[in-house]
């Protein structure tokens, strides 16, 4: 059985910083592709940034420039360093990652998400 488990969320003002870190425990064979998105209220999930296996990534138009995403693979943890935050950013944040257990099966696994409110 395999677990992502999110930290860092909070309220924050505008123009302020944040560092969520999403850490995979379990059953876990190798880390593959990693990717955190949001959902605001009444709105679709979106993503907002991915990671490789091999260090590549890619952002949402949104963040880029604003946002950073990084893993530690010898922990088995993604990090979203998120600067000059706008009110827009309020969202739920969830991790997202690619995962081969100990039976070599390869599936999707979710964080249960945390909250990120910017507001003054």
């Amino acid at each position: 059985q395999v677990q992502l488990v999110e930290s860092g969320g909070g309220l924050v003002q505008p123009g302020g910083s944040l560092r969520l870190s999403c850490a995979a425990s379990g059953s876990i064979f190798r880390m593959y592709a990693m990717a955190w998105y949001r959902q605001a209220p009444g709105k679709q999930r979106e993503l907002v940034a991915g990671i490789s296996s091999g260090g590549d990534t890619n952002y949402a138009d949104s963040v880029t420039g604003r946002f950073t995403i990084s893993r530690d693979n010898a922990k088995n943890t993604v990090y979203l360093q998120m600067s000059s935050l706008k009110p827009e950013d309020t969202a739920v944040y969830y991790c997202k990652a690619d995962i081969m257990t100990m039976t070599y099966t390869i599936s999707t696994y979710w964080g249960q998400g945390t909250q990120v409110t910017v507001s003054s």
